[in-house]
């Protein structure tokens, strides 16, 4: 639904191409269900351009009350492992969906692929082929000019139900041959240059173990596994849309349970990142990033650990274009989403990311004790939520950023504290810097300033104008933490486009990591994954991993707003 400008009623928003599609098949009776799949390759962990899909793929099932499978296609043991199925099973579950049913695998259809290869070789469909990958390259022609027909080509079926037998027996190095489908080497579409249909790989399968040498090729296996779950919608992004011929051709050659279609909508392409699984991994391997899940990544894990909610998530990918083009979409799209959510629902804190000790000269003229509890609300805008305690102290930690000793310093210019001027502290007195002290380089080490009596919660005496706001944390009752502040991975708007390597783009200053913040008590005990605003500082989360009670850890999520 979406709101008109002129009345701020909700009308129905329209549908997308896909959405147009699946209507019209469910009124003409061509399906009686929708049944959808999100088909990651686990060969690494997925980002933000699959969360797009992810919504796209379990939103359409959702839309129209059918179902969405989750299946790995693990066609390729060389660069597979159950580390990115498990955190793929993860991702999904934390963006908030849920698969039908068991979780699905390419591996499981082995059996059913192979017999359905052998069909194809007895029909005449198929051939192995011993070309080198060189010679099957020059065989193979280019896109203005035709292919030519592989010496092999001609080979009987009973020769070649033979040679597949060997393949699968191990008989043969790798490399030595491979499985052809026998199209036309004279197509305008490459895909259709009798494609490879299974090649031999010695390497055990997270999967299967050691019973197969022999893999199938991704395309060969896609089209089958949609017909063996009964998609009614295979839903790929663009760069598939050359192969839905091919597609097509297995399932009309082979003897399948249903005949699904693809259909292909524009890929999520989001400036100041690479997407590329391989440039992913290549950052992981030369610890250019902590790993996948660094904070830094545009992978889902690498978001939920920077403090993206699921939820903000799904709205960005929810306000995307399912369009018939691919697009690149601004960072700071993303980043609205991300800060919207927070700003209503983060709980507010105090932290210090760059102390300096400021003690109350006059503390025990005005306060019984060593400490008076005040209160600050949880959130502004939800009174629900109640209040929080903080104690304040004699001696405080104000950031050395909201002192100056300059005093020709304007007021709108300078909203902070300034040397013999009066300032507020975030829900707490009014003071006045009257002295700093330095070291011997000249380095302010302290600053003793004075509390305006009976200003908590109330405006101070006439003639007394404070010129903003700052916040605190007491030094003696808040809790040392460490706060890691990033930036964007690249420093170039397209990174991984033209010719250039795109590590070359590298931001030097991606993170930087403060050691000797302050925070609030209460942060000290703040649940793995806690999302805050540290007010007037910007959005940071409890590192799911090492924050720990007493040990405090935050990660910069965004800041408070937009930067030019």
């Amino acid at each position: 639904m979406s709101k008109t400008e002129d009345s701020g009623v909700e009308t129905p928003k329209a549908d997308n191409f896909i959405e147009a599609i699946i209507k019209q098949d469910l009124a003409e009776g061509r399906i009686e269900k929708v049944v959808t799949r999100f088909p990651p390759e686990p060969n690494g962990y997925l980002h933000i351009g699959h969360a797009k899909s992810i919504c796209v793929n379990f939103g359409l099932a959702e839309t129209f009350g059918g179902e969405c499978n989750l299946r790995f296609d693990d066609t390729n043991p060389a660069k597979e492992d159950q580390e990115y199925v498990d955190a793929i099973k993860e991702d999904v579950r934390w963006l908030g969906f849920q698969w039908a049913g068991d979780i699905r695998y390419a591996s499981s259809y082995f059996d059913q692929f192979y017999q359905w290869a052998l069909y194809l070789v007895k029909e005449g469909n198929a051939y192995v082929c011993d070309l080198t990958a060189e010679q099957a390259s020059e065989y193979r022609g280019w896109a203005t000019a035709p292919g030519k027909d592989s010496p092999f080509r001609s080979r009987s079926p009973e020769e070649n139900l033979a040679l597949l037998e060997k393949m699968r027996a191990g008989e043969f190095d790798e490399g030595h041959c491979v499985l052809r489908a026998k199209i036309d080497m004279a197509s305008s579409n490459m895909n259709l240059r009798d494609p490879i249909l299974y090649r031999i790989r010695k390497e055990s399968h997270h999967q299967t173990g050691d019973k197969w040498c022999i893999y199938p090729a991704y395309d060969f296996a896609h089209g089958q596994e949609d017909a063996i779950e009964g998609v009614s919608h295979s839903i790929c992004t663009l760069e598939f849309a050359d192969h839905r011929p091919l597609y097509e051709w297995f399932l009309e050659h082979l003897p399948v349970p249903a005949k699904p279609r693809q259909y292909e909508f524009g890929r999520l392409n989001i400036n100041y990142t690479v997407t590329s699984k391989r440039k992913l991994k290549q950052l992981v391997d030369d610890k250019v990033v902590a790993g996948w899940d660094d904070p830094r990544m545009p992978t889902i894990s690498g978001m939920r650990r920077r403090g993206y909610s699921p939820a903000a998530v799904r709205n960005f990918c929810q306000s995307l274009a399912v369009a018939k083009t691919d697009g690149v979409v601004d960072m700071a799209q993303l980043e609205f989403f991300i800060r919207e959510d927070l700003n209503d629902n983060a709980p507010r804190a105090m932290c210090v990311l760059n102390p300096v000790k400021l003690i109350i000269s006059n503390f025990e003229e005005h306060i019984n004790g060593d400490v008076q509890t005040v209160a600050a609300p949880v959130h502004p805008g939800k009174e629900e939520l109640g209040t929080r305690e903080l104690p304040f102290t004699k001696e405080l930690y104000i950031d050395r950023a909201d002192f100056s000793e300059d005093t020709t310093l304007g007021r709108k210019k300078f909203k902070r504290l300034v040397f013999g001027e009066y300032v507020r502290l975030r829900s707490a007195y009014v003071i006045k810097a009257d002295e700093v002290i330095k070291d011997a380089e000249g380095n302010i080490e302290t600053i003793i300033a004075s509390l305006v009596p009976d200003t908590v919660g109330e405006s101070p005496p006439e003639g007394i104008k404070p010129r903003g706001v700052i916040h605190w944390v007491s030094a003696s009752h808040g809790k040392q933490a460490t706060v890691r502040v990033y930036g964007r991975l690249f420093v170039h708007e397209a990174p991984d486009r033209g010719e250039e390597n795109f590590m070359q783009h590298l931001n030097p200053d991606s993170l930087s990591v403060l050691q000797n913040c302050w925070v609030e008590p209460s942060l000290a005990d703040a649940a793995p994954e806690g999302a805050f605003q540290f007010e007037r500082e910007g959005y940071f989360v409890a590192d799911r991993y090492d924050h720990q009670a007493g040990s405090p850890v935050f990660n910069m999520t965004i800041g408070l707003r937009a930067s030019k």
